[in-house]
């Protein structure tokens, strides 16, 4: 039962990762390089946001609105792209904030390091000092939460699947809740565990590749 669902899971992970890294990253980027103007208040406030709305009020309101309203969306189920959409922005919303607000702050510790300034003194372009230079070292805690959050998504978003039906292994584990099987939730308990050393194992190794001062002894 849980290997046939994990699948579900799989792909919406995956899609609202790519969702959060890309968004994330592109607001606190752009946060960072113009602080304090009107971008980094509207990155702010899209944050701020992001982490404060419950996921469960979110994936409704996106329902009434795309969904009963407008009629553009699926609401439930998972037969093809379109009904990745709904569940995928709910679950991204969150990590997003985080993503972007964490970005930013690091980048802009990196932006007023000395070897920074050494970079703009030799006559390089905004764009290469600021993605070639700065981003790489600012890229490390930023890492860190990004596979956090993987852990704990690919360990079951129970609450957003639950809204949309999505037929994934945080569902599963609700279903199973209700009717006391605790095979099925010992599991999943089990497996999402597993995972979620996994990936932060994973993260461990790639410091490595990110910075190569950090060494392994």
């Amino acid at each position: 039962m849980v290997v046939e669902r994990l699948p579900a899971t799989v792909d919406l992970t995956l899609v609202a990762m790519a969702l959060t890294v890309a968004a994330g990253v592109a607001i606190g980027i752009v946060a960072a390089v113009r602080a304090g103007s009107r971008y980094d208040y509207a990155g702010t406030v899209l944050a701020v946001l992001g982490q404060s709305l419950p996921s469960f009020w979110l994936g409704i309101m996106l329902i009434l609105l795309f969904g009963v309203t407008l009629h553009w969306l699926p609401t439930s189920g998972f037969q093809g792209w379109r009904y990745l959409v709904l569940p995928t922005v709910t679950l991204a919303a969150y990590p997003t904030a985080l993503v972007a607000r964490l970005t930013r702050s690091s980048l802009l510790e990196i932006l007023r390091q000395d070897y920074v300034r050494t970079s703009r003194a030799k006559g390089l372009a905004e764009r290469t000092v600021v993605l070639r230079h700065a981003l790489r070292n600012a890229t490390i805690p930023v890492l860190t939460v990004i596979g956090l959050q993987i852990g704990t998504l690919l360990g079951g978003a129970v609450i957003t699947e639950s809204v949309f039906a999505w037929p994934g292994i945080g569902k599963l584990v609700v279903d199973a809740i209700f009717f006391r099987d605790f095979p099925v939730v010992q599991t999943i308990l089990i497996l999402s565990a597993s995972i979620f050393i996994g990936i932060n194992l994973l993260v461990d190794l790639l410091y490595v590749v990110i910075d190569p001062r950090i060494r392994y002894g």
